[in-house]
């Protein structure tokens, strides 16, 4: 019976699903989207599902080209609610096929099949919805039949999965390469949580003290594999990061010019919007550049006709705090050079710090120096022990108070790029003398911190062109600069250039993207719509451009910007941004 003999065969060759991430468990990995996030509520299955909505003349469609196999029978399926939402393929070689759905309250699934062209080798599967319609979800597509040509089976599971380093907040692992693999899935306890491509990956976010189950599949056009052996990890104990776990999964942080006034104008904290996670004030500054004696001084009426009274503004501190706001004292700026320099400078740092965060019931402290306050003495080379006094002090302080206040004190820094990515070309004066010794100078720093660090959030600003992690100049003005200087942090990178000497990867929930408010604000401004190309591709690899990320990062923190005045001044269109992009 040839008929049936036929029908078998091609049953069987049709048994994968060639879609990669259908079920957006691993953010919108492998989509490309013109709108769309991914949500933990409503999904059909798993953890995540995609959510869309029309605006405009954007239907808000999501695609993926797959590889499939000329002369080829594909079912495409998947689950979706909302109005006029539709399923569908393009570029079959034959007829392109699409189904929709006018209404469906509930998750409703849709389904299409199609054969491919004699020569086709790629087709396009896509969903969206309707303009004007509302917004739409989808989760569980399928393209179900052959693999693609010259890859019809899935690689084999990886073999050799190993932890690596371990803190209180991460799980480093490492395994052995896949032959066939284009990328690896981790899994933490059975939940995909990042897909790379190398045969290493640190997972971040984690409890102290908290046993966790690895596993790693290995993917290719034709699919996932089998999933690895299991290794398991316990977390060591400490505080995880600084109280960072009290902030929202992505947060908004701004400087509020709250001891000046410029041509923003003054904002009173009382009327900073909801969307605003951490405020920074700014600034506290030293009565000198090497007292170490730090003042804040509000705004004079004189300067700032509006500023609200000590009481109104301590007020505001608390009704900030009970709205889950973190309310923080930023020392340093332009303008505040601080240089601990003696023992005694550190002692005074910290006692004249702690006073202001009582005296207003702060949050915690960033550490905002710029200009000359941290510099390398010439013979200090190593970043992992550092000896210059100005950086042995500034760690021992900052230490004392965290222990101080605890495992909720919220500790930030907003170096600019010259004290730490500049620092994978040069690091101090360098062996044989003449360069800067500012370069790298926040890397001991930050290094030493890394454990008490809530956020890190570089000044993509007023910056020159850096090297990244491509050995390639990057310059201010687009998301590519924000790109690669995000991914050097998320990586790590050889300290001078030196790979023995290597500056490990941050957590991606320690760090948020600093960027300008707007073209007053400061040089490097970018556009809303660069803000979300460099947002799409740390956090879901999608709209990069032409730096290649060494990682997904759907964890990524967030963002920073001076300021909330500068926005204020703009119209809010930084907080808008921010407030469309992650809903």
């Amino acid at each position: 019976m040839p008929g049936i003999t036929a029908l078998s065969s091609a049953a069987r060759a049709a048994d994968a699903d060639v879609a990669v991430n259908g079920g957006f468990e691993s953010g919108l990995t492998g989509w490309t989207c013109t709108a769309g996030t991914t949500v933990t509520s409503p999904v059909h299955s798993g953890s995540s599902a995609l959510q869309a909505t029309p605006a405009g003349s954007d239907n808000a469609q999501c695609s993926q080209t797959v590889t499939v196999q000329p002369n080829a029978q594909y079912t495409l399926s998947g689950y979706v609610r909302g109005s006029y939402v539709y399923l569908g393929a393009s570029g079959t070689g034959t007829t392109d096929v699409s189904t929709w759905t006018q209404s469906a309250p509930d998750w409703q699934q849709l389904s299409t099949t199609f054969r491919t062209g004699a020569a086709t080798t790629k087709v396009t599967i896509y969903t969206h919805g309707w303009y004007g319609t509302g917004t739409y979800y989808a989760d569980d597509l399928t393209l179900v039949g052959p693999g693609g040509s010259g890859t019809t089976q899935p690689p084999a599971a990886p073999a050799g999965l190993r932890t690596t380093t371990v803190t209180s907040s991460s799980v480093g692992l490492s395994w052995s390469a896949v032959t066939g693999a284009t990328g690896y899935a981790v899994y933490r306890d059975g939940t995909k949580v990042q897909t790379v491509t190398g045969t290493s990956a640190t997972v971040s976010g984690l409890a102290a003290s908290t046993a966790y189950s690895f596993q790693v599949t290995a993917v290719n056009d034709a699919g996932e594999s089998a999933k690895s052996a299991v290794v398991t990890a316990t977390t060591s104990a400490g505080g995880g990061g600084g109280g960072s776990s009290d902030l929202p999964a992505h947060a908004l942080v701004g400087y509020l010019h709250a001891s000046f006034a410029n041509g923003a104008g003054y904002t009173r904290l009382a009327d900073v919007p909801d969307s605003w996670d951490v405020i920074d004030l700014a600034f506290g500054e030293p009565t000198s550049v090497t007292s170490g004696d730090i003042r804040f001084n509000r705004c004079p009426v004189t300067e700032c006709p509006t500023v609200e009274s000590d009481t109104d503004f301590k007020a505001a501190v608390k009704a900030k705090q009970a709205a889950g706001k973190k309310v923080l004292i930023s020392i340093g700026g332009q303008n505040g050079q601080v240089q601990l320099t003696t023992t005694a400078a550190r002692d005074t740092f910290v006692s004249s710090v702690s006073k202001i965060i009582d005296t207003y019931g702060l949050d915690g402290l960033d550490i905002d120096f710029e200009g000359h306050s941290l510099s390398l003495n010439a013979n200090d080379t190593d970043f992992k022990n550092p000896t210059t006094p100005v950086i042995v002090n500034l760690i021992s302080a900052l230490k004392t108070l965290k222990a101080k206040y605890g495992a909720k004190f919220v500790l930030t820094m907003a170096p600019e790029t010259f004290f730490v990515q500049n620092g994978y070309q040069y690091y101090g004066t360098g062996k044989w003398g003449g360069q800067d010794p500012r370069c790298g100078a926040y890397l001991p720093v930050i290094h030493a911190l890394r454990d008490d660090l809530t956020l890190l959030h570089v000044q993509d600003y007023n910056s020159g062109p850096i090297m990244g992690l491509d050995n390639q100049y990057h310059s201010m003005g687009g998301a590519d600069f924000h790109i690669a200087m995000t991914d050097m942090l998320l990586t790590g990178f050889p300290v001078a250039g030196d790979p023995n000497n290597v500056f490990p990867p941050l957590r991606p929930d320690q760090v948020a993207i600093g960027m300008p408010a707007s073209t007053n604000a400061g040089n490097g401004y970018v556009s809303p719509s660069e803000v979300t190309k460099t947002l799409d591709c740390l956090t879901k690899r999608t709209n990069c451009g032409s730096y290649a990320t060494h990682g997904t990062w759907p964890a990524l923190r967030g963002l920073m910007t001076w300021s909330v005045n500068w926005d204020r001044y703009a119209n809010w269109e930084f907080q808008k941004n921010f407030d469309a992009y992650f809903g």
